[in-house]
């Protein structure tokens, strides 16, 4: 009960203090709506939650062809799903059973998803965010593994995007609530049916001290909506959702009621994608029917935790004359240089680690400019860098089935406010006007009468469309991302003759290509021989 009249005194304190000032045209007082919807679900009897049921997660960044596809590709199931949230400890621990071998190791769900990462080796999966920090486990048994500052911070901001969690966020100091209102017009579903048109209101907070989040909360004082911006190295300011609908609020006891059904999105819910080209947005949901009202474990206690080395430092491995790899992290960038110019096959991960890549490129290689940048393929996790290396002037080279994505979406002028990189910072005066791209339909030839590196389009694959490999004839070297991946450092390569991996020998084989080196931007560099006899073609 003490909690109880210490909100309401709160709330009319703070509505006192609000009609003392005057309201700016189409702001409404956000205090009022605030106190209704939390007497609506019983917020202020609430101090933590147990949930647990299944669920499903999209591959953030993995869609196989922008523009074509409404959601991400589905991840494995989740099943035996549970999330603890406790609000006054500002803890949460989630856990969930999947299969193991096809996911990346320390991947939750929504974005963080990363190619070649190592990958989850054991079916049961714990996640948990303590403060500031977080941590990943591989199994029950696993020690605990930190997670990348920009992984617990959105971890801990799913503590609040929920409709108790965004309540009791809007009544701590700094949320600084504004309200505004707007009619919903209807929507209409599969079945042609449309929805009734209604007022709803739309509560502004900040959480974090960082993350603008609007909840819209409707006529029946029920939370419907709860939506943010979180940075992204490829969108920049991406937007980040959770669903809920009436019919989904269950009452789970101490005059508390929670939702049932959890549906979330990165990207913009629009199934025309009239914001953007990139495609796919559902990236969380599920039924959660077991609702357990303050079951609280013990406070999670920190556990000495393996730190990663941040930044991960640049490998350089040379593998002929003028040709090195960049590696030492999850993905590789492949160095050539020509007689004038350099140039650089991928550019992976975020700015960080490209500006690190390339401030080894002008140690090694003074004072001769990083012409072109050699792009793969679109996924997320091998695009990173490509405005880091389009602020220092490259041209970028890719499928032609790219272009509408990065010109729309990714190399852009689109203000980044969480996050800004050095495109954002300084912007050039031309973006785009033609000889920033290149872009290749079947095959494409660099060469300064010396060296030439030959790039080709892979025909359609079920992984990726709009893949390119790159290839020097004269040291025999091919250069290919997620179609075979090397081995780890000290780990013996082997391949089975999966379908991208029959794919990539096919397409060796029919431009005649004579190999003897692979050079992977996932792992190890490949003797051709070693993969033959792998998948049984030597």
């Amino acid at each position: 009960m003490a909690t109880r009249i210490g909100f309401s005194i709160l709330l009319t304190t703070l509505i006192g203090n609000l009609h003392a000032q005057q309201l700016e045209s189409g702001f409404i007082d956000p205090y009022p709506v605030l106190q209704a919807a939390a007497e609506a679900i019983g917020t202020n009897q609430l101090s933590c939650i147990s949930i647990s049921g299944s669920a499903y997660t999209g591959k953030i960044g993995q869609q196989r062809l922008n523009g074509y596809e409404v959601d991400w590709p589905r991840g494995e199931p989740l099943t035996n799903y549970t999330r603890t949230i406790n609000w006054d400890t500002g803890t949460m621990v989630e856990s969930f059973d999947r299969e193991p071998g096809n996911n990346p190791a320390s991947w939750k769900y929504g974005l963080g998803w990363k190619g070649g990462t190592p990958v989850q080796s054991e079916r049961h999966q714990i996640f948990t965010v303590s403060g500031n920090t977080a941590w990943h486990q591989d199994g029950n048994n696993a020690a605990p593994v930190i997670a990348p500052p920009d992984d617990a911070e959105r971890w801990q901001l799913d503590m609040w995007l929920n409709p108790h969690g965004f309540l009791k966020a809007a009544m701590k100091p700094g949320a600084n609530p504004v309200a505004s209102w707007r009619w919903e017009l209807g929507e209409m579903g599969r079945d042609g049916a449309t929805t009734t048109p209604e007022k709803v209101t739309i509560v502004s907070i900040t959480v974090l001290e960082k993350f603008r989040v609007d909840a819209t909360i409707n006529s029946q004082n029920m939370l419907q909506r709860i939506h943010t911006w979180v940075p992204d190295p490829v969108l920049g300011d991406t937007n980040y959702e959770h669903e809920f609908t009436n019919n989904t609020y269950i009452d789970i006891g101490d005059g508390a009621r929670f939702p049932t059904v959890w549906h979330s999105h990165t990207g913009w819910d629009d199934n025309y994608q009239s914001q953007s080209i990139n495609a796919g947005h559902n990236q969380f949901g599920g039924q959660q029917p077991d609702i357990q009202a303050n079951v609280c474990p013990d406070v999670v206690s920190m556990p000495q935790l393996i730190d990663p080395e941040i930044p991960a430092p640049v490998v350089i491995e040379q593998l002929a004359e003028g040709v090195w790899s960049f590696g030492g992290t999850s993905h590789n960038s492949v160095v050539v240089e020509f007689a004038d110019y350099i140039t650089v096959v991928e550019a992976p991960l975020d700015e960080k680690r490209n500006l690190a890549v390339i401030d080894e490129i002008v140690k090694l290689i003074p004072d001769k400019p990083i012409r072109f940048l050699v792009n793969t393929h679109q996924h997320h996790d091998h695009i990173g860098g490509l405005r880091t290396y389009m602020h220092i002037g490259a041209t970028i080279i890719t499928h032609w089935k790219n272009y509408d994505f990065y010109t729309r979406d990714v190399l852009n002028y689109a203000p980044r406010t969480l996050d800004p990189d050095m495109l954002a910072l300084w912007p050039p005066t031309e973006l785009a006007e033609g000889y920033q791209y290149e872009t290749v339909r079947e095959n494409y030839v660099l060469s300064d009468g010396e060296r030439t590196m030959e790039v080709s389009y892979v025909h359609p694959l079920p992984h990726v469309e709009g893949m390119l490999v790159a290839y020097l004839p004269n040291e025999k070297i091919v250069i290919e991302a997620d179609l075979v991946d090397g081995a780890a450092e000290g780990a013996l390569f082997s391949a089975t003759a999966t379908p991208s991996v029959r794919s990539f020998y096919t397409h060796v084989q029919r431009l005649g290509l004579e190999v003897e080196t692979i050079a992977p931007i996932h792992g190890q560099p490949i003797r051709w021989d070693d993969f033959l006899d792998s998948i049984g073609e030597n």
